[in-house]
C-alpha cells in the first residue's frame, strides 16, 4: 500500500523557500560592493543629503537680490541676474558667456523664487555632523550634511571625498557667515562633481583673494567675491548684493543649458537623432527587433533613439 506523502515536508520546505527568496531580493537590492542600498529616489540624495531642485536658478552663475556689481575683467559663464533690484554694473569690462543678463525680468524673478525654495530645503536637512568652531581648512569630508550653529571659516584647503559616487552630495548649513582666507580652496575628489556641493548661508558669504571655491552658495543676504577668487558653481544671493572683482565664475561644469540657448540645443538634439545609425549587425535585446536592419527617420526618432528632452532655463523640458 502506498502511504500518503507527509505534509510535514511541505510545512518545512515552504518557510525555507520564502527565506531564500527574501535573501536573494536583499542581495539584489544592494547596488554597491559595500552592501549599501542604491537609493535613487531623490535628486542626488542617496548619500546622506539631498540636493535641492534649483529650477530656473540652475542656469544662473550669479544672481543678486539688490544689486550686482563688478570691477575689472570678470568672466561669468551662465546667466547673470538681479531681482527685485534692477542695477547691474561693471559689464563691461566684465563679460557674460553662454548666458545673458536678466535685470528685474520674469526669469530673474522666477529664479529668486526657486532659490528661496531651495534655501528652505537645505535649511531643513538633518545634520550628519556639527562642525561649529572648527576651521574647514585641512579637513577631508565624505558626503553628508555639515552644520555650523554660528559662522564658518575656511583657511587652507578643504577636501570633499565623493568615495567613487558621481552623485555624491555635500551640504553645508551655516547659521551666520561664511568666510574664506586668501588662497583658500575646496577640492572634490574620487568621482564627485562640483554641482553636488551646496552652501546654505544664513547671513553673508565672503571669499578671500585668490580663493578657489566649489559649489552653489545660497546666501540670505550678500556674497562678496574678492580679487582673483573663482567659483566653479554659483553665487546666489537672496536679498543683498553680489560684488565681484576680477573673478571667474562658471556654472558650466553642471552641464546647464541657458534659457538663451535652449532652443538651439533642442534643434541640435533633433538633428543628431536624425542621423542614421550604422549597421552594427548585433541583434537588439527587444524581441523581434534586429538592429542589422537599417533604421529609418521618423520625425527625429531613429532606431529607438529618441530625444529625451533638453532642460530649458525655466527647469522644464521639451520633447
Amino acid at each position: 500500500m502506498i502511504k500518503p506523502r507527509s505534509s510535514s515536508l511541505r510545512t518545512f520546505a515552504l518557510p525555507m523557500f520564502v527565506a531564500a527568496i527574501g535573501g536573494l531580493a536583499a542581495a539584489c537590492g544592494s547596488a554597491h560592493p559595500d552592501g549599501s542600498s542604491d537609493d535613487r529616489g531623490t535628486d542626488r540624495g542617496g548619500l546622506n543629503g539631498a540636493a535641492p531642485v534649483l529650477g530656473s536658478a540652475q542656469t544662473f552663475a550669479v544672481l543678486g537680490g539688490s544689486t550686482v556689481t563688478n570691477t575689472g575683467a570678470t568672466t561669468i559663464t551662465g546667466d547673470l541676474g538681479v531681482d527685485p533690484g534692477l542695477a547691474v554694473t561693471g559689464f563691461p569690462p566684465g563679460i557674460v558667456m553662454g548666458g545673458a543678463v536678466h535685470a528685474g525680468d520674469a526669469l530673474a524673478l522666477q529664479a529668486q523664487t526657486d532659490v528661496t525654495a531651495a534655501y528652505g530645503v537645505l535649511a531643513s536637512e538633518a545634520c550628519s555632523q556639527d562642525l561649529t568652531g572648527k576651521d574647514l581648512g585641512g579637513l577631508t569630508l565624505t558626503p553628508g550634511v555639515y552644520c555650523f550653529s554660528s559662522s564658518a571659516q575656511l583657511t587652507g584647503s578643504l577636501t570633499l571625498d565623493a568615495q567613487g559616487h558621481a552623485d555624491a552630495v555635500f551640504v553645508f548649513k551655516i547659521v551666520s557667515t561664511l568666510t574664506s582666507a586668501s588662497n583658500a580652496s575646496v577640492n572634490v575628489i574620487n568621482g564627485g562633481g562640483d554641482c553636488g556641493v551646496f552652501w546654505q548661508v544664513g547671513s553673508s558669504a565672503t571669499l578671500g583673494t585668490g580663493t578657489s571655491f566649489v559649489g552653489s552658495i545660497l546666501a540670505l543676504t550678500s556674497i562678496s567675491i574678492t580679487t582673483g577668487a573663482t567659483i566653479s558653481g554659483r553665487a546666489l544671493a537672496r536679498n543683498g548684493a553680489v560684488t565681484m572683482d576680477q573673478n571667474v565664475i562658471s556654472a558650466s561644469s553642471c552641464n546647464i543649458v541657458s534659457a538663451k540657448d535652449a532652443g538651439a540645443a533642442d534643434a541640435a538634439v533633433a538633428n543628431d537623432a536624425a542621423v542614421a545609425i550604422p549597421d552594427s549587425g548585433v541583434v537588439d535585446s527587444s524581441p523581434g527587433v534586429d538592429s542589422s536592419v537599417p533604421p529609418t527617420d521618423a520625425g527625429g526618432t531613429d532606431a529607438g533613439v529618441m530625444d529625451s528632452g533638453t532642460t530649458n532655463g525655466d527647469g522644464g523640458t521639451t520633447s
